[in-house]
């Protein structure tokens, strides 16, 4: 497999990771940002994004509704990313 597929086949892991969390609100939130912005993530990103998508629902939610702050390990360009992003309806 090249590494053009390899990506292509973890980014379509992480979509449909992102769309079935099992919180219906972060299915919504991570579905979308994920069908906008994971096409474009390089390796580097989809390894934030893959490190971002093991923590819990109620964390990742609080992080974005700005409840709590992430932690240092957790602050990386592509959680910032995430954080500015808006659910459209």
């Amino acid at each position: 497999m090249s590494a053009d597929q390899d990506l292509e086949t973890r980014r379509k892991r992480l979509l449909y990771r992102s769309v079935y969390r099992g919180n219906k609100e972060n299915d919504i939130l991570l579905g979308q940002f994920a069908r906008a912005h994971i096409s474009d993530f390089g390796a580097a990103e989809l390894d934030q994004y893959e490190q971002l998508l093991r923590v819990g629902d109620n964390d990742i939610y609080d992080w974005v509704a700005g409840k709590s702050a992430p932690p240092a390990e957790q602050d990386t360009p592509v959680l910032r990313k995430l954080m500015a992003f808006r659910v459209t309806f």
